[in-house]
């Protein structure tokens, strides 16, 4: 794996149909040539990823939808107009153009336009949009930074492009449309409520037995440590005789290794800090974490569904 900041590499490597890291502001991805089955067939491969969990389009122009789907609802046009290129998907109809595998045989696709200036110069260099989830194994915490794809990638990826640590860290909030009706399938790096203050209430379907969009999964983000999450008075109680981690919002908890998001309580900045921190806890010498719940309003939101997809829940007997 080489890492470099050299967009023309990594055009070069992505027309080869290989695969190659990519920066963006919410997490890295692991991009490949979208309309290729056998590039998109690579990330599957490499991330062990289930074949029904479809994949993220990256685009860099509005008029590139028109290869790839077939309708764009005015609603979606006014989100665009708002927060793209920014951490916002949308999931509409596709057109025959993009691959099954991209979408796991979905009549929908779900695209996006990232917000980083490596990552669109590359994007406007390539005939192509690329498909990019997040540079990790399945299942995995995600990576907001170059070290990270390092760390869990190796060989397996030829180039990575380095952005440096992403600015927003959660990965992007996914809106599709049900009859009409505009409906969030994961809550992330945008807030809700910025989404609502521009096409009115939206209908949550986040818990989904199959995904209709990525990252809808029960168990996903997930450190190898197990992650219980509630009261962390409580669950210290609980695990009194095991030495833990805890993620905290804005305090710190002493004797314990202690990962406060934001100390001043900001929760843009504890989204940013959240992947981060569970990897460090994956790494310290600890049996468990314990994360306490944030406050359920803004990124707060996507903190807490992280959180939850993330933990540990023990076997029905």
């Amino acid at each position: 794996m080489t890492i470099g900041t050299d967009v023309a590499v990594a055009a070069a490597w992505l027309r080869r149909g290989a695969l190659v890291g990519i920066p963006t502001e919410t997490v890295y991805g692991l991009a490949a040539n979208a309309l290729d089955p056998e590039a998109v067939l690579q990330i599957f491969a490499v991330k062990q990823r289930p074949a029904f969990d479809p994949l993220i389009v990256h685009v860099h122009h509005q008029d590139q939808l028109a290869e790839l789907v077939t309708h764009v609802p005015d609603e979606a046009r006014a989100l665009m107009s708002h927060f793209w290129p920014g951490p916002l998907t949308l999931v509409l109809p596709k057109t025959t153009r993009v691959p099954d595998i991209v979408t796991s045989g979905l009549p929908s696709v779900a695209v996006r336009m990232p917000r980083h200036r490596l990552t669109l110069e590359l994007l406007r260099a390539l005939d192509f949009p690329l498909a990019a989830p997040s540079a990790n194994p399945f299942g995995y915490v995600s990576p907001t930074t170059v070290a990270h794809v390092v760390d869990q990638l190796g060989d397996s990826v030829p180039y990575v492009l380095d952005g440096g640590p992403c600015a927003v860290g959660l990965e992007s909030t996914i809106i599709g449309w049900e009859d009409g009706v505009p409906v969030l399938y994961r809550p992330g790096g945008l807030a809700v409520e910025d989404i609502e203050a521009v096409i009115g209430s939206v209908r949550s379907n986040v818990r989904q037995v199959l995904p209709v969009a990525p990252g809808m999964l029960e168990s996903h983000y997930a450190p190898r440590k197990p992650l219980f999450r509630g009261d962390v008075k409580q669950l210290l109680a609980e695990h009194a005789e095991r030495p833990v981690g805890v993620i905290a919002f804005r305090r710190r908890i002493e004797g314990v290794v202690c990962e406060t998001l934001s100390e001043r309580g900001d929760l843009i900045e504890a989204a940013r800090n959240l992947f981060a921190a569970m990897r460090r806890l994956d790494a310290a010498e600890i049996e468990c974490v314990l994360a306490e719940v944030f406050p359920d309003e803004g990124l707060g939101r996507a903190i807490n569904d992280r959180l939850r997809r993330a933990s540990f829940v023990p076997e029905a007997e």
